[in-house]
């Protein structure tokens, strides 16, 4: 496997450990073959993502999309390219149902592949986390950036919902992507769920600009004159932003250097894979956010240094103290309430590592989407002192 897919298998992030659930009954031993000792039931497992921090509530829907034109490039037998998409939006609060963390059949694939063994947690466990979205929620009037949001390779869409409600509680339209075949699995149109056949295989190199290839049609059908999403007038077409985590934040440059709608990109912890594009994005801005352990200036991933150096314009690039991987997503809040420990080394509480990538991913596109400066940006403040202002 080379480099760049070692990077990209890191995805197999925390609820991949084999442990098991801090207070969760498990089968007691047997004291003698005569004499067997029942297991208690196990305890029922009830997540919840913080909630959204901003003005607005988050409305949800679930899009399916066909790109006719391009074939799946990892199952051919599947024929033309689908996608996941789930929509957040600004919401009036108090309207629509709780929305459903996952499909059952998402749900069914992430617990049996995603979820340690023994602790407990049930596949309509999985679906009823409490995301504090709703489906049917009435839209607010106006327009709103949109942000599309990429998630890493082997996690399902879903991990990156903490981040899309609170993006659409300040005011923002999400597109969060699911990418059949590259992860535990999205639910498609005719109700199947995908499976992961590069999960087995190790990413292929062409996974970023395949991402990208997806990112441009999914733009194509929500902004073009005969849009699929029946809300799509709430979108800007001017203002259009993209992030991801892992992968999926590599993806966001090769998307950018595809396609100049998206004017602001996000790379959450990823790095870039060998012959990632070289434009320099100029008029563009791009946000480097990762932990500090791999991501510093002088560091040992030097992929970020080498993109970094050739970009023009508004290019941060923020190191966070204390964090892993998973920091950036929703695993690492539904882990610790699990029960599981922390990565070693990880001194940044689940929690904390969300808030702070709400923070300051929500600030970059409110400055450079919305044009709404952002002291937070301006460099480090004592209120964040885990957030270290990199300057190559």
């Amino acid at each position: 496997m080379t480099r760049t897919r070692r990077i990209a298998a890191v995805a197999a992030l925390l609820l991949a450990l084999p442990l098991p659930l801090a207070g969760a009954a498990s089968a007691s031993p047997t004291p003698s073959a005569t004499a067997p000792t029942a297991a208690p039931a196990a305890v029922a497992f009830h997540g919840e993502l913080p909630r959204p921090t901003g003005r607005y509530a988050a409305g949800e829907e679930v899009l399916h999309l066909t790109d006719p034109s391009r074939t799946d490039p990892w199952v051919p037998s599947a024929g033309p390219r689908q996608l996941a998409v789930t929509m957040f939006y600004p919401a009036r609060p108090g309207t629509g149902e709780p929305a459903p963390y996952m499909t059952p059949g998402e749900a069914r694939n992430f617990a049996a592949t995603r979820i340690p063994a023994g602790t407990g947690v049930r596949p309509e466990d999985v679906v009823g986390i409490t995301t504090h979205a709703a489906t049917g929620a009435k839209a607010v009037g106006g327009k709103f950036p949109l942000v599309v949001l990429s998630p890493g390779f082997e996690n399902p869409r879903a991990t990156l919902t903490g981040l899309a409600t609170d993006l659409a509680s300040h005011g923002y339209v999400v597109a969060l992507v699911g990418h059949p075949y590259e992860d535990s699995g999205e639910t498609l149109a005719d109700g199947s769920t995908s499976d992961c056949p590069l999960c087995a295989t190790g990413a292929p190199d062409a996974l970023p600009e395949s991402r990208a290839k997806d990112v441009s049609f999914l733009l194509d059908r929500l902004t073009g004159q005969h849009p699929a999403w029946h809300l799509s007038h709430l979108i800007d077409r001017d203002r259009i932003g993209m992030a991801g985590h892992s992968v999926g934040g590599a993806s966001t440059l090769n998307a950018m250097a595809d396609d100049r709608r998206i004017l602001a990109g996000v790379n959450m912890d990823g790095g870039f894979w060998k012959g990632f594009p070289t434009d320099p994005l100029a008029g563009r801005s791009f946000l480097l956010l990762g932990k500090e352990s791999d991501h510093t200036v002088g560091g040992g991933e030097t992929s970020w240094g080498e993109a970094w150096a050739g970009w023009q314009g508004y290019k941060p690039w923020l190191a966070v103290a204390g964090t892993n991987h998973g920091s950036f997503t929703d695993v690492e809040v539904l882990a610790t309430e699990l029960g599981l420990p922390l990565p070693p080394g990880t001194t940044t509480s689940a929690e904390r590592g969300m808030q702070l990538t709400r923070e300051y991913v929500g600030a970059f596109f409110d400055q450079t989407l919305k044009g709404v400066h952002q002291p937070l940006l301006d460099g480090p403040t004592a209120a964040d002192p885990e957030v270290l202002f990199q300057h190559p």
